[in-house]
């Protein structure tokens, strides 16, 4: 029985991002983090499938990419409630241990959630200006200043990044700028697990909170990604 008390593929996904953060989740540096998530989060790894796999599979089986999109996000809002239970459960003696992991659980499967929208939208996310910008979603408002920290003048929408043919420093930049931001989360993270002496409750307390944060990055996403042919200034 998976966490979701059936072999579903979401009790797959569930098995298969938590190995590999557990395995990965104390190691990674900056570099290395950004490279899992773009590595990993976007292109899959063994039995954690791709954004592209992902969205293919929710558009076969809904009559809209709207539909669709709904779908995605509802299977990696599951997702994140998973991990954020299970690393959650030791309560604050197990911290230091899971709180690693979960940072790079999360933020995986918030990058797949991101390119799956942006792919179900109609863009290339093999394309480098584009992974970047599933990237800048994570980060929210802070997308604007990490890219004219990086040398680029937003013009708008993170969409607008794939019309855009940027140089490798500039891309470089910015994801690495992305990585410094999401691995402050972890303090902040930290923060909010402080109470969590009580196994059980450390546990509800922590799917609470990685629901609600990777919803605020899906409805960011959703709007940074409009479906390709619309505006995105």
């Amino acid at each position: 029985m998976g966490i979701f008390g059936r072999d579903s593929q979401e009790s797959r996904d569930a098995r298969a991002v938590t190995d590999l953060a557990e395995s990965d989740g104390a190691r990674v540096g900056v570099t290395g983090f950004i490279e899992r998530l773009m590595d990993v989060g976007i292109d899959g790894k063994g039995r954690f499938d791709s954004a592209q796999k992902v969205a293919g599979l929710a558009m076969a089986a809904h009559s809209n990419a709207e539909r669709a999109i709904d779908a995605i996000v509802r299977s990696h809002l599951g997702l994140a409630a998973a991990g954020g239970f299970v690393t959650s459960l030791g309560g604050f003696v197990t911290m230091p241990v899971a709180l690693p992991a979960n940072v790079l659980e999360f933020y995986l499967v918030a990058t797949r959630m991101v390119a799956g929208i942006a792919a179900t939208r109609g863009y290339d996310i093999v394309q480098a200006e584009v992974r970047s910008a599933v990237l800048l979603a994570l980060v929210g408002a802070d997308s604007d200043d990490l890219l004219k920290k990086a040398g680029y003048a937003s013009t708008g929408r993170l969409a607008g990044l794939a019309a855009e043919r940027l140089p490798g420093p500039v891309l470089l930049a910015v994801n690495k700028g992305v990585a410094f931001r999401l691995l402050n989360q972890v303090g902040k993270k930290s923060l909010t697990r402080l109470g969590r002496a009580v196994p059980l409750a450390g546990g509800v307390i922590g799917a609470g909170v990685d629901t609600y944060l990777l919803n605020r990055i899906a409805d960011h996403a959703r709007l940074e990604f409009p479906p390709v042919g619309r505006p995105v200034g």
